[in-house]
């Protein structure tokens, strides 16, 4: 009697992380190219249609480059969570699975990435009216109030969040003041299993490099038409989405609260910041790689050894 073996082929998410401008979507189109596959977009902002130039959204020759998923899936106008986007993107790679042993994930949005490899924390039902005193607070007294708030109420995730993004921040206060307890403290212990194996690479650099990457971009994002695109949103500057950093201060420039230099100056300086919290949110987890944004072929030959 013969006996047959069969290999069964792991499925295997490749997923890229790392602070805003370290070179992810560079390394994430490289590996798609190798490995014949496609990226999924973890970055939660080049969701919108609408926000191109502020987001650092793909060109069109990268996005001709290897297929892409989840850029310019939606609207400004659209409410889209991370638990949508948690079932979403389990399906498209589910999809995308069938035809592919490994998919490419890119992106710096921390909340995002763990919906899909790890999922979602279980957070407690908000008490009636605890938003609306919130967001009327932050209406009132303005962000950096909301700001001092988590640092004093929970200065665990105010270490890790995008402290520019009002609706985070709203969101933790949510829970502390329907729990009593910190947003942090309701981290699962463990994360849900998932039916492919998840790779995770994470790009890092020298501060003093990585702030000039940042700053640099931001110059960019302004010879390529940062203000005339804010000026078009406008009317929906109240969406979440709009809410963040590069359009936030640019809105408060065309409101008169400060020179165009100076809103500039605050985009980098608020960039720099939100770098440190992902790279702090990111070197959280043990098993990530980290590399430098120039070891591409180190990172190919790195990967090609985990597949077999």
């Amino acid at each position: 009697m013969r006996l047959r073996t069969y290999l069964t082929v792991i499925k295997t998410l490749i997923t890229i992380v790392g602070p805003t401008a370290v070179g992810k979507t560079a390394l994430a189109i490289e590996i798609a190219k190798t490995f014949n596959t496609a990226i999924i977009s973890a970055d939660s902002r080049q969701f919108y249609r609408e926000m191109a130039i502020g987001t650092a959204k793909p060109s069109k020759e990268e996005l001709d480059a290897a297929p892409h998923f989840f850029i310019d899936s939606l609207s400004v106008l659209d409410d889209y969570s991370a638990g949508d986007f948690e079932k979403d993107a389990l399906a498209t790679l589910n999809q995308l699975f069938r035809n592919n042993d490994c998919v490419v994930m890119a992106g710096g949005s921390g909340l995002f990435v763990n919906a899909v490899c790890e999922g979602l924390d279980e957070l407690p039902r908000p008490l009636p009216g605890v938003r609306e005193r919130l967001n009327e607070s932050f209406k009132e007294n303005g962000l950096p109030f909301l700001q001092e708030e988590l640092k004093r109420k929970d200065p665990v995730y105010y270490e890790e969040v995008d402290i520019h993004n009002p609706q985070r921040i709203i969101r933790a206060l949510e829970v502390y003041e329907s729990t009593g307890k910190p947003f942090s403290s309701f981290r699962k212990d463990r994360s849900n299993p998932r039916p492919f194996r998840i790779l995770k690479i994470g790009l890092n650099t020298e501060r003093s490099l990585l702030y000039n990457r940042i700053n640099r971009r931001v110059d960019n994002m302004m010879e390529e038409g940062l203000l005339e695109e804010v000026k078009t949103l406008l009317p929906y500057r109240e969406r979440p989405p709009l809410l963040t950093v590069g359009y936030a201060e640019l809105f408060d420039y065309l409101d008169g609260k400060y020179s165009l230099a100076d809103a500039i100056d605050k985009i980098k300086q608020h960039t720099r910041q939100f770098a440190k919290r992902q790279i702090t949110w990111f070197k959280k987890d043990p098993n990530t790689h980290w590399f430098e944004p120039t070891q591409t072929a180190e990172i190919i030959r790195f990967i090609t050894n985990q597949l077999k």
